[in-house]
């Protein structure tokens, strides 16, 4: 964008510097209109309308792309809102999980669990 209005400021530039060298007066003819002027008057004319005829058809996509962006930026929002809403309905279901399920009995870890199995089978037992 930057670079684009640089690269435009350059040319009005250089187009005046021309305009200015050429002061000659010009017949522009179109049809059965006809304009007499100086070569600089014609050039600028010619280069506004340029300018304006580019925005003209420019700004239907810059509105279109305002539109797009303030309606993703309103459901960024509403979706925000939503997930901010479900954190606080699974923290409430976090809660009542708590209340209804009955705490679990801790049992500390057998610390030789093959010495019992052995010890727990005999000669007549299977082992498991």
């Amino acid at each position: 964008m930057h670079l684009l209005l640089i690269v435009g400021i350059v040319l009005a530039i250089g187009v005046v510097g021309f305009a200015l060298q050429n002061n000659v007066p010009v017949t522009v003819s179109m049809a059965l209109w006809s304009f007499d002027g100086s070569l600089a008057l014609v050039l600028l004319l010619a280069m506004g309308l340029g300018v304006l005829i580019a925005g003209l058809f420019s700004s239907p996509s810059m509105i279109k792309g305002r539109w797009t962006r303030l309606r993703l930026r309103s459901r960024v929002s509403r979706l925000e809102q939503d997930k901010i809403a479900l954190e606080r309905r699974i923290a409430e279901l976090e809660v009542e999980l708590e209340k209804l399920s009955p705490t679990p009995v801790h049992e500390e870890p057998e610390r030789f669990p093959g010495l019992k199995s052995l010890f727990l089978s005999g000669p007549g037992k299977p082992k498991e």
